[in-house]
């Protein structure tokens, strides 16, 4: 059965064909509510409430091609959910974990903290975008899409988000540099 197809068939209720569609697609779903939360469990369970809602709303896809898409951004929206009833900020990692391109192991341990402490402090909107725009290496056209939000407001996440990453990383910088000037004089 063509993908079309079984949307179509999900869509008018039969549960085989959804089932098949959410296996085919949970594992990159997973992975996209993991790098935005950073938490197996949580991931799991934002993927679960979107399979949930999915099965729910179904009968509101207007087009059956747009299915994944209409999938990620119940996830995407699964895991803000999710991040709110927490109350902490997710972590995301913006290197891969397999980059060897870097000799140093210990400075490749530290630009990855650095990393992860800038990416720390965004919101989880600016989180979503640039996950979507560096790990699965979306277009900002095809995020707005994805998430139902205007191109300049991905434009706008995606540069504030790099600049709160900037600015901390920097802080966080400055703040070592004058801790070791105080610990030697």
């Amino acid at each position: 059965m063509e993908k079309i197809d079984e949307v179509e068939s999900a869509m008018r209720g039969d549960h085989d064909a959804f089932a098949a569609l959410a296996a085919a697609s949970v594992d990159r779903l997973y992975g996209i509510a993991f790098l935005i939360l950073r938490d197996r469990d949580r991931a799991e369970d934002a993927v679960q409430e979107a399979l949930v809602r999915a099965w729910r709303e179904l009968h509101r896809l207007r087009d059956p091609r747009r299915f994944d898409a209409w999938l990620m951004r119940l996830v995407v929206n699964s895991c803000h959910d999710e991040g709110r009833r927490i109350r902490r900020r997710a972590e995301v990692t913006l290197l891969p974990m397999h980059d060897h391109q870097t000799a140093d192991p210990i400075g490749r341990v530290i630009d990855r903290e650095r990393l992860e402490r800038g990416f720390r402090r965004l919101p989880v909107e600016q989180r979503t975008v640039l996950v979507l725009g560096h790990h699965l290496g979306l277009t900002h056209s095809e995020i707005a899409e994805t998430l139902g939000i205007p191109l300049g407001t991905v434009k706008s996440r995606m540069r504030y988000g790099l600049d709160t990453m900037r600015a901390g990383i920097e802080a966080d910088d400055r703040g070592r540099t004058s801790s070791r000037k105080g610990k030697s004089a």
